[in-house]
């Protein structure tokens, strides 16, 4: 049984430009047509009302299946606002302080060190202080990834194979718990796998797989019935595919594979979801913490995590990474949040906030004007240019 569906009105009535609107599909339906993407499915809404809900393309180019309205994604770093949320209800419940330290519910984390260097020789020293629920939240622990760069500790965590799906929450935690930290703890903003270090301590604290926490307390509640670490076998033709070979010559990068149940449900990246699931989940961010009489958070607790967190605190740039967080922006609790109308190269109101994923989705909440949109494709070598690509469409259409 389908959960009630969000409203619909026609974009008029909303205060965007039906031709502007169309505007959207036709442009990215032009980058179909010449090879470049296989297919999406766009998804904006305003007040509560859905304006925009397309399926464009190819679902599986290989076997020219026609993308449809309920194709599956794997929306990897956009498993992260999600498990956020889990842990900020586990915070509404008493379970947890975010300045708790992290060893406190991950005692293999109480030994944990820094990496310094002199020279060649990496020298290993306690931290100033712990790092916190919170610096995982708003990636501040001294934590990072191992496909941003190449960095000494970066090529221990490729070498530990900490990507892998093949081990559970607990012995992830176990082997991260094992590397130096990459800085000190609230030096510096640097992406990492924090996120799914989030995951291992969602379980610690609430005695409960992730999928299942998630299940009992955000998906089940919010009618996202197609959104989970696997892709049961009966609805497995609904997946999204990509290319095989990069249209633009480049390395393609292999996508996990989401019709295997995996031993590691990653909170940083491990999630499948349509754009319809998914817009409930945004939907309720936008409504404060609730949708259709469930509520998951409270509003207090949305307005901490869509507050910047960093205060100026600079970033970590990588040759793989760049600089992920435009001039402009900060970072909250599981999204960047924008500080400033100008300054970055983007349109969009001050206290937007939004991610992506690697694979090439990506959303973003706009609070002063209460609409939001959502990209769902699987292109990730053509992320960086269809992002920005759509919010400019979508914000090209939107005459208030």
């Amino acid at each position: 049984m389908h959960p009630q569906a969000l409203p619909t009105a026609l974009p008029e009535t909303l205060g965007f430009d039906a031709q502007r609107c169309h505007n959207i599909s036709r442009v990215l339906q032009h980058e179909v047509d010449i090879g470049r993407l296989p297919g999406a499915v766009l998804l904006v809404a305003r007040h509560g009302k859905v304006l925009l809900h397309q399926a464009l393309g190819q679902q599986d180019p290989q076997m020219g299946t026609p993308m449809e309205l309920d194709a599956i994604f794997r929306i990897y770093s956009m498993t992260k606002p999600i498990v956020s949320v889990a842990v900020m209800q586990l915070m509404e419940r008493g379970q947890l302080l975010l300045s708790d330290a992290v060893a406190k519910h991950l005692p293999e984390f109480a030994g944990v060190k820094v990496a310094h260097f002199e020279g060649e020789s990496m020298l290993l020293r306690a931290p100033r202080r712990a790092p916190t629920v919170q610096d995982l939240l708003c990636h501040t622990a001294g934590l990072t990834y191992e496909i941003t760069g190449s960095a000494p500790v970066q090529r221990m965590y490729a070498q530990a194979q900490l990507g892998s799906r093949d081990r559970s929450n607990h012995e992830f935690a176990s082997a991260l718990a094992q590397m130096p930290l990459m800085f000190e703890p609230g030096s510096i903003w640097a992406y990492s796998r924090a996120t799914d270090l989030l995951g291992a301590l969602v379980e610690a604290v609430s005695g409960q797989t992730l999928g299942t926490y998630l299940h009992q307390n955000i998906l089940a509640p919010l009618g996202m019935v197609d959104t989970g670490f696997a892709v049961p076998p009966d609805q497995q033709h609904r997946i999204a595919e990509p290319f095989v070979h990069d249209p633009d010559g480049g390395t393609q990068m292999p996508l996990i594979d989401i019709r295997k149940v995996p031993r590691m449900e990653a909170g940083g990246m491990g999630l499948a979801s349509t754009a319809r699931d998914y817009a409930r989940f945004v939907q309720c961010l936008s409504n404060g913490g609730e949708l259709l009489g469930q509520r998951i958070l409270s509003p207090a607790s949305l307005r901490l995590m869509t507050a910047d967190h960093l205060g100026g605190m600079g970033q970590q740039t990588t040759e793989r990474s760049g600089d992920m967080l435009g001039r402009g922006t900060g970072f909250g609790l599981g999204f960047s949040v924008r500080l400033a109308p100008g300054m970055e190269t983007l349109p969009g109101a001050v206290g937007l906030y939004s991610w992506g994923g690697i694979a090439g989705t990506t959303f973003w909440v706009d609070p002063v004007n209460d609409f939001y949109a959502i990209l769902m494709a699987q292109a990730p070598n053509q992320r960086d240019y269809f992002r920005p690509v759509f919010r400019n469409l979508v914000y090209a259409a939107f005459v208030g």
